[in-house]
């Protein structure tokens, strides 16, 4: 059976966005590297390998459907920021972002009776929740940190957020290899 040509349309268009993300966050981490705060770049790096990993978690569906992969071109990320809160209130407010546009892929599998689409598009659905959650505690306790004006506690964040470990999807699999 043939994928939806609508909803492979749409699920092209994620591929590009979870790209842009990936290049989002990759920004913040030379960002963060090019004032002192190496922990909040690890974090970011491993954010944006994570946002790859989307990307082709969605690129391999589309391929194991029979639709087709049109790779699009990716906007200019941002490269500058005040300061970590801002930073961080740009990464949740896009997160909540591709959540809204992640809500919109299933409602369109939904409308279009795309059964597989509506379960595969589910995990992003999860995911998004996990995305939001982390970006937002992380605004939380700099909003804290800054009320404060506690540099130490900046330092400690940094040290935490250091230790995040990229961990890579198993789902994913190369074409052909089936």
């Amino acid at each position: 059976m043939a994928m939806n040509p609508n909803v492979e349309k749409a699920l092209n268009d994620q591929i590009r966005w979870e790209l842009y993300s990936s290049y989002l966050y990759l920004s913040m981490s030379s960002w963060y590297e090019s004032v002192g705060l190496r922990g909040f770049a690890n974090w970011e790096y491993v954010q944006a390998q994570e946002e790859k990993d989307h990307a082709m978690k969605i690129y391999q569906y589309i391929i194991s459907r029979g639709g087709r992969v049109k790779l699009q071109a990716i906007d200019v990320p941002p490269y500058e920021w005040k300061s970590p809160l801002d930073a961080f209130r740009v990464s949740l407010e896009h997160e909540q972002k591709v959540t809204s546009l992640i809500n919109g892929l299933v409602n369109l599998a939904i409308k279009e009776k795309d059964h597989a689409s509506t379960n595969f598009l589910q995990w992003f659905v999860d995911e998004q929740i996990e995305e939001e959650g982390d970006a937002g505690q992380i605004v939380d306790q700099l909003k804290m940190i800054e009320k404060d004006g506690g540099s130490g506690l900046l330092y400690m964040l940094d040290k935490e957020l250091g230790t995040r470990v990229y961990t890579p999807l198993t789902t994913a699999t190369p074409p052909g290899s089936q």
